[in-house]
């Protein structure tokens, strides 16, 4: 069992059409976090379209991202990383740079459309 999985949260619920997703960080199967914001950014989206997928979702049903980074000077990679999974039109994005809770450089919360 994860260490995460009796936190008090929900890792998706679907509400009015809307599914939110709460944050996904760059965690491994295997409980590590890789290096680099590309590596990180690419596992994060992975995992999210993994998660939209158990719903039926796919990362084209999503209308809304919030990204948090750790350092404003990862936005270019991170950004690059994130064009070749999201098309035109693209999710609302807001980003963020602060702390995060695990030693990671991002996190990823999405709120996709179920319609």
């Amino acid at each position: 069992m994860s260490q995460y999985s009796s936190l008090p949260f929900s890792k998706l619920r679907i509400v009015n059409g809307l599914a939110f997703l709460s944050g996904e960080v760059p965690l491994t199967s295997e409980g590590t976090i890789p290096e680099g914001i590309s590596a990180q950014t690419q596992l994060v989206i992975e995992r999210i379209a993994h998660t939209l997928g158990e719903a039926g979702l796919k990362l084209t049903n999503v209308v809304s991202t919030t990204v948090y980074l750790t350092d404003k000077n990862d936005f270019s990679e991170f950004n690059e990383v994130y064009r070749n999974f999201f098309s035109a039109p693209y999710p609302a994005r807001t980003t963020v740079v602060a702390d995060l809770v695990l030693p990671a450089k991002i996190e990823i919360a999405v709120v996709a459309s179920v319609d």
